[in-house]
């Protein structure tokens, strides 16, 4: 079984910075893809940003494009989500996900989640 656990969320000011990051322990794969995954209160969950297998390719969503860069460390078995120029609706429970190999913006093709993390963004 592999665990994914976020940290670094929080409350901060509209316009500043938040690092999240997303362990994982117990089995993983060579290869496997994460993703992130925001739900704010009333919307479903959302797609964030995703990388692949090898972190030589990222994708956003519209919204984020821009202001959040997804990355990974596979020393260290953590994938991490900058968030810069944050807003009010960035407001949510954050998610981390694994897959095998391919990146996706689809929830469903994702095998391990983590138990979400609250960012707040204030004005």
């Amino acid at each position: 079984q592999v665990q994914l656990v976020e940290s670094g969320g929080g409350l901060v000011q509209a316009g500043g910075s938040l690092r999240l990051s997303c362990a994982a322990s117990g089995r993983t794969s060579s290869s496997y893809a994460m993703g992130w995954f925001r739900q704010a209160p009333g919307k479903e969950r959302e797609f964030v940003a995703a990388i692949n297998w090898n972190g030589r390719m990222t994708y956003y969503a519209d919204s984020v494009k821009g202001r959040f860069t997804i990355s990974r460390d596979d020393a260290k078995n953590t994938v991490s989500l900058q968030l810069n120029s944050l807003r009010p609706e960035d407001t949510a429970v954050y998610y981390c996900a694994m897959k095998a190999r391919g990146a996706s913006a689809d929830t469903m093709l994702y095998d391990y989640w983590g138990q979400g993390i609250q960012i707040t963004v204030s004005t």
